[in-house]
């Protein structure tokens, strides 16, 4: 266990903002540090904010306060610091360039210009009525994780066995009969590398797949629901869960073709109802040349005209 004053400080800070129990611990009090680039020693009033990659903050543990992660940990800091960090409002991502896409080696994470203000009167009789004023114009990740804790979550296994909780509802059911029911019986060696469920919690599942696919997908273009590589046919799956909305129309295919342009000579275009019933309500508006699938169907797959069943078409 690491110990220190400044850890605990910061442990304090976290616990005033109202975090989540979960982020309570040195793993998120020296995440923060780093973000505000404070090494032991040093006064709550010189912090800074620079921007940040995840490696950059893991270098800094290392350097700063003898923890060093394994490479593996990067995405444990992201999901269980960061993101909270982010929804609790005191990080921003990417303050330099919004629109970078998500898998980016340059994604990057700062403290906010207001939060670093609260910062620095960390110790000072101005704390707590900062923290105060902050917290009546930011809703804490408490409050939202209380909030989410009256609603089940959606569990899903990954092919690869991997186990992920999808928000509570919506078209997270549908994601997770699509992933657990869809792919095993029609690419069963899919390894899923983007998934956008209800509140958008999870994004890119693997980024360094999809990177090596020469996938990037800019934070505010609309990527499919689920997107999955079947790496013996190379394939690369892009299925819309279209429970109340979203199938593949001739519009949507013209937005995916220009999204994945790169990679359009491998696509295999699904839309994913929850049952027939919602199918045939869309039924005239799907393009051609895609696929539709039902989770109330689970073995079969509709196919929509084209030279052959279910696979991508090369370009004419």
């Amino acid at each position: 266990m690491v110990q220190g004053k400044l850890i605990e400080q910061a442990l304090e800070a976290l616990r005033s903002l109202e975090v989540g129990k979960n982020q309570l611990n040195e793993r998120s009090a020296m995440t923060l540090l780093a973000l505000l680039r404070l090494r032991e020693g040093d006064p709550w009033e010189s912090a800074t904010n620079p921007m940040m990659r995840t490696l950059d903050i893991m270098n800094w543990i290392r350097d700063e306060f003898g923890v060093e992660y394994k490479p593996n940990t990067r995405e444990t800091i992201r999901r269980q610091s960061l993101h909270q960090f982010i929804l609790s409002g005191f990080v921003e991502e990417n303050a330099d360039d919004p629109m970078r896409p998500i898998n980016s080696p340059k994604w990057n994470y700062r403290i906010t210009d207001e939060a670093l203000a609260l910062f620095r009167t960390l110790g000072t009789t101005n704390y707590v009525s900062s923290v105060e004023q902050f917290l009546a114009n930011h809703v804490s990740y408490a409050t939202l994780s209380a909030e989410r804790h009256t609603m089940p979550q959606t569990p899903v296994t990954l092919p690869s066995g991997v186990s992920l909780e999808l928000s509570a509802g919506g078209q997270s059911v549908l994601l997770k009969h699509i992933i657990e029911d869809m792919l095993p019986r029609f690419a069963p060696s899919c390894a899923v590398m983007y998934i956008d469920d209800t509140d958008h919690r999870h994004g890119a599942i693997d980024p360094v797949l999809m990177d090596r696919l020469g996938i990037t997908l800019k934070a505010r273009e609309k990527a499919p629901d689920l997107i999955a590589w079947d790496s013996e046919r190379e394939w690369l799956f892009l299925a819309e869960a279209a429970s109340t909305h979203g199938p593949i129309n001739v519009i949507r295919k013209a937005e995916l073709k220009e999204l994945f342009r790169d990679q359009w000579n491998k696509v295999v275009l699904v839309s994913c109802f929850p049952d027939r019933k919602i199918m045939q309500r869309y039924l005239a508006d799907l393009a051609w040349e895609t696929e539709a699938w039902c989770a109330d169907s689970p073995d079969h797959m509709v196919h929509l005209n084209g030279s052959r069943f279910m696979g991508p078409y090369q370009e004419r």
